[in-house]
């Protein structure tokens, strides 16, 4: 089997491509910023149930900087770029996430194409479609793209909007015989490997801890990171993605009450203290005036918003689970690794 390689394989998707591709029978490559995430990523993937032996070779690289990169694409017939910035903090300036991002797309774009990769699966986000537009009843898809001016963007959606534009503007001025396909996703739930939380699975976190004593009235897309992995392989072997972007959604966007609910419904008594009430917007208001993070949610307060993955369906065969399968997914696998804050670990 050909080599791939995986950039940010220490990431909650990027550890789900390793898993995929190791069980598919491919050599891996992942990239991490420094040799001392080795440990960690080998520790996520024996929890899912992998071990890779002598398939599985590590880079160090940085997507601030060149060196690294060419090592890391030398002999990949593909490269899953899925490295990029998304910290739970907005950061003072938007440029933290902007240029790391951006640059990171192109550095590995350039690198891909002067080593002869056949194709890169660029890991984008719903972040570069959905924002900056008027309210609308039709879902989004692949056709739409987020306007980085617009009220409601903020420097993550910004970042990654700049990235994927700047990652096809390279491709159509100077990529070769490189080809480039895009996944999409929306707000990624699903098992997670270790403690390394990513910020959508704060969010149940927060939920079943009781953190949250009531839900904001927003509604965003779910979608398993298992099912996120499964779209990036077939996004990266088959004819018909070449040049072509793919929403990773599970079905119609979800409310956080809905998420709740779910969660009640799904676990039990590890659910007890999930709230069962939606927030007034009014509080949120006030919260966003000492909380920056707060802020963010504010534009998204009462607007319904939706997307839609007949693309990936209809030219992948991509076949998602259900929002109420990768939301209670988190929630079990949280309680098994002793992550649900003040409750007890669960046996396997």
């Amino acid at each position: 089997m050909s080599t791939v390689l995986v950039s940010g394989g220490s990431g909650f998707i990027g550890s789900y491509c390793i898993l995929q591709l190791l069980q598919a029978g491919y050599q891996v490559r992942t990239t991490v910023r420094s040799m001392s995430r080795k440990s960690h990523v080998l520790a996520l993937l024996k929890q899912g149930g992998v071990e890779p032996r002598d398939r599985l070779t590590f880079c160090e690289a940085d997507l601030e900087k060149d060196v690294g990169w060419p090592n890391a694409v030398a002999g990949c017939e593909y490269v899953l770029h899925v490295a990029s910035p998304f910290p739970a903090e907005v950061p003072k300036d938007e440029n933290e996430l902007i240029v790391p991002a951006r640059e990171g797309a192109l550095r590995v774009l350039r690198a891909s194409r002067d080593a002869g990769v056949r194709r890169v699966v660029l890991t984008s986000s719903f972040a570069a479609i959905g924002y900056g537009h008027p309210v609308q009843d039709a879902p989004f898809n692949e056709k739409d793209w987020t306007n980085p001016n617009g009220a409601d963007v903020f420097p993550y959606t910004k970042s990654k909007t700049l990235a994927e534009r700047a990652a096809w503007d390279f491709m159509a001025r100077e990529g070769g015989a490189l080809e480039l396909s895009v996944v999409n996703p929306v707000a990624v739930f699903g098992p997670v490997l270790g403690p390394d939380l990513s910020t959508s699975i704060l969010i149940v976190q927060m939920l079943l801890s009781g953190a949250m004593p009531a839900c904001p009235k927003v509604s965003f897309g779910a979608v398993d990171v298992r099912d996120v992995a499964d779209l990036h392989l077939r996004a990266m072997t088959d004819p018909a993605a070449k040049g072509e972007r793919f929403l990773a959604v599970a079905g119609d966007f979800i409310s956080m009450l809905e998420i709740a609910r779910a969660l009640r419904a799904g676990l039990g008594p590890n659910a007890k203290k999930v709230p069962t009430r939606e927030l007034p917007n009014w509080v949120l208001r006030v919260a966003s005036l000492f909380d920056p993070r707060v802020r963010q949610v504010l534009p998204e307060l009462g607007k319904l918003k939706n997307a839609t993955n007949e693309k990936a369906r209809r030219v992948l065969g991509w076949t998602p689970r259900t929002n109420e399968e990768c939301i209670v997914a988190t929630g079990e696998s949280l309680a098994r690794l002793g992550l649900l804050k003040g409750g007890p670990k669960q046996a396997a």
